[in-house]
């Protein structure tokens, strides 16, 4: 973040933008767009013909700055992955650029248009977002500034900020633009909610709406007793106690499971220079235990956990690492994500929680992000940018639809609405985890956000008020991608 806000907002208006040059007609879906508009007969005079016959590849790639990577076939799809130029710093885009991944699902210039990211790396396999399904429409996604390979060179970590991806993702809109003229969506899941949240509060005029999944929203980075409420009161008690008893066990086991874990670095060759001792990585990847385990599953698998009094020592150390992941804290299981771990530690916030059943047992308590971030990279709390980002919400949301897990920790602190919101909603799905979705709500609340979602995409009102997806459900295409990309362990939104 810059020093003012207002500067910011400034500066964003001054900043030059890479228009299109494509034609304005829609290219075909197949693969060879040319010959199906040949045999549907489009023959109204020479400059439809030649607008039929430019395959939606060269519209791509004439728009400056953008360069093909790969084409993946798709049925009913063109995917295309694709790298676009982007300032190192948008506020002084003279200073350099850099290659930032997109991908592009294209369907048809006539569809809508949802813009997706993870908030992570980006996936080069094709898969639609529930938004993408539900208007059936194209997808853009963007890999995060700074996840490689979008990362600058040298990296000048400090152009790592939510203004600079907000505007990295404005100006790949204003590029695509020309080719996808219908309404625009944007969304994501967790990291990709939060994503979509910050695009909307610095680029407020981009998109027609927003579906942000289950994005945490720690306000107050100091303040978090929400977590602690939380795990006191979500599953059963029985739940409860079964998960925090192997937790505890598992430190009361501390000499007998790390030398399991030395002897498992040891042969993967894991290091632990960046959190420091091989006894700090092993108490984190404990502590997230319980935090793992409603994260991603819930109430009807614990009766899998075994009972810790019991369980051998190799069936706690199994647990463990089912749940946790005892790479998540090595030096290589930490490269891929320093990029969230920075900004956690310095815009984001992490969270911390008291974990009482662990009194006297744990030495270092839940660690702040920047254990996780390698010492040579300089960094400072900023405790305005969430402030600034939630009372934007509150005050101006529009068109904005937050969906959450009523099972999910990273719900506790969630993004609320105001007297100023206008046309936006917080949902939650009862018994969800972090993969809630539109689906798992209740029904009144799935057939209002399903309306919405079509009605922002511009979808004819008829349509709109059945409240039903447009596209059926593809298993391979809609599977949680934004959940893969970030379920290696560790203690991520």
């Amino acid at each position: 973040m810059r020093t003012s806000l207002r500067l910011l907002l400034s500066l964003s208006v001054l900043i030059g933008t890479v228009g299109s040059t494509g034609v304005a007609t829609a290219a075909d879906t197949d693969t060879d767009s040319a010959s199906v508009a040949d045999s549907r007969g489009r023959t109204a005079g020479k400059g439809a013909d030649k607008a039929a016959a430019e395959d939606i590849k060269d519209r791509l790639l004439a728009i400056p700055g953008m360069t093909l990577i790969e084409e993946k076939p798709y049925a009913g799809y063109r995917f295309f992955v694709l790298n676009y130029e982007q300032p190192i710093d948008h506020a002084r885009p003279w200073k350099g650029t850099f290659q930032q991944r997109i991908s592009v699902l294209h369907k048809d210039t006539d569809r809508p248009t949802v813009f997706r990211t993870s908030g992570y790396n980006l996936s080069t396999t094709p898969s639609r977002a529930e938004p993408t399904r539900i208007v059936d429409g194209n997808q853009i996604s963007m890999e995060y500034r700074f996840f490689t390979p979008s990362r600058p060179q040298p990296a000048d970590w400090s152009k790592l900020d939510i203004w600079q991806a907000a505007s990295d993702q404005h100006r790949i809109f204003a590029a695509l633009k020309g080719i996808y003229g219908k309404k625009w969506l944007s969304t994501g899941a967790s990291k990709g909610g939060m994503t979509a949240t910050y695009y909307e509060r610095f680029y407020p005029r981009d998109m027609d709406g927003v579906v942000a999944y289950v994005a945490p929203n720690d306000v107050v980075n100091d303040e978090d007793s929400a977590y602690d409420r939380f795990f006191a009161t979500v599953g059963t008690k029985e739940c409860r106690d079964r998960l925090n008893d192997l937790q505890r066990e598992a430190l009361l086991r501390r000499g007998p499971l790390e030398a399991k874990y030395k002897a498992w670095a040891e042969a993967e060759g894991a290091t632990f220079h960046t959190v420091g001792t091989l006894d700090k990585a092993f108490e984190a990847v404990v502590l997230d235990f319980v935090w793992g385990f409603w994260q991603y599953y819930g109430e009807d698998v614990c009766d899998q956990i075994p009972v810790a009094r019991t369980a051998t020592d190799d069936e706690v150390y199994d647990t463990i690492d089912a749940y946790s992941g005892w790479s998540a804290y090595t030096d290589q299981g930490l490269e891929t994500y320093t990029p969230y771990y920075y900004q956690a530690a310095t815009q984001l916030g992490s969270p911390f929680i008291k974990q009482p059943h662990l009194k006297g047992l744990s030495r270092y308590g839940y660690q702040p992000a920047r254990n996780f971030v390698p010492r040579e990279i300089p960094m400072k709390f900023d405790p305005r940018a969430m402030k600034d980002v939630d009372s934007w919400v509150r005050n101006n949301a529009r068109r904005m639809l937050f969906v959450y897990g009523g099972n999910d920790p990273w719900g506790s602190e969630k993004f609320r609405l105001g007297k100023g919101a206008r046309d936006s909603y917080v949902y939650v799905a009862p018994g969800a985890n972090h993969g809630a979705n539109v689906e798992g709500l209740v029904e009144a609340e799935r057939t209002k956000a399903t309306a919405r979602i079509l009605a922002w995409a511009g979808v004819p009102a008829p349509a709109a008020q059945a409240a039903q997806p447009l596209a059926r459900f593809d298993a391979r295409l809609d599977r949680a991608v934004d959940e893969e990309a970030t379920r290696e362990h560790g203690l991520r939104p």
